[in-house]
């Protein structure tokens, strides 16, 4: 059996993220992409053209991943993962990416081409102790950080769950007081 013929099959002749039953493919997920079904996953044409450049990109196609985010299959998870990332200054996909659950091994995968602005490939993002953060992580603050536009300080102390990662690894995204916002990395501690 090709690859297609499989990508055909575990998907149901439809693209892993929209649903699309017309003008199908496989598209292999970069950066290391072995060809095989694990590492590509179906799409269509609407979707492969999107993804291939960046600036054609309709964010309210994308909403479809509200539900292929949830596909069992770690390629069509990475591919969503990316996706939503690209589109969160639209702020819907932020929501998504917060419930959005990848074992430690399909998070390296599809943040392995995230870039910093300077093009060049981001490195770890270390807490104030040189500690590795991961998405998904506990942190908590070392400082008082006053929050501007959120009216309230966030002690030292306080405990944040499930950070997201961001492009510039000095930075982390979590919600204090039920406020999403950036944090310095430099100013948490990663929890136990």
């Amino acid at each position: 059996m090709t690859v297609e013929q499989s990508l055909q099959e575990r998907s149901g002749q439809k693209c892993e993220l929209c649903s699309n039953t017309t003008e199908l493919s496989v598209y292999e997920l970069p950066p290391n992409s072995d060809g095989t079904a694990e590492q590509c996953i179906l799409t269509c044409e609407v979707c492969r053209t999107q993804i291939n450049d960046p600036e054609s990109v309709d964010p309210n196609h994308w909403r479809c991943l509200n539900d292929s985010m949830w596909s069992t299959v770690p390629a069509v998870q990475v591919m969503a993962w990316r996706m939503l990332n690209q589109l969160k200054s639209e702020g819907w996909p932020l929501d998504l990416l917060e419930t959005l659950y990848l074992d430690e091994d399909t998070q390296r995968w599809a943040e392995a081409l995230i870039v910093t602005d300077e093009g060049s490939e981001a490195g770890p993002t270390l807490d104030s102790n040189g500690i590795a953060l991961n998405a998904g992580d506990n942190v908590t603050l070392i400082k008082d950080l006053v929050v501007k536009g959120g009216g309230f300080t966030a002690k030292r102390g306080t405990l944040v769950k499930n950070i997201s990662l961001t492009s510039n690894p000095k930075h982390v995204e979590g919600r204090v007081n039920g406020t999403l916002i950036v944090l310095v990395a430099g100013f948490l501690k990663k929890a136990n």
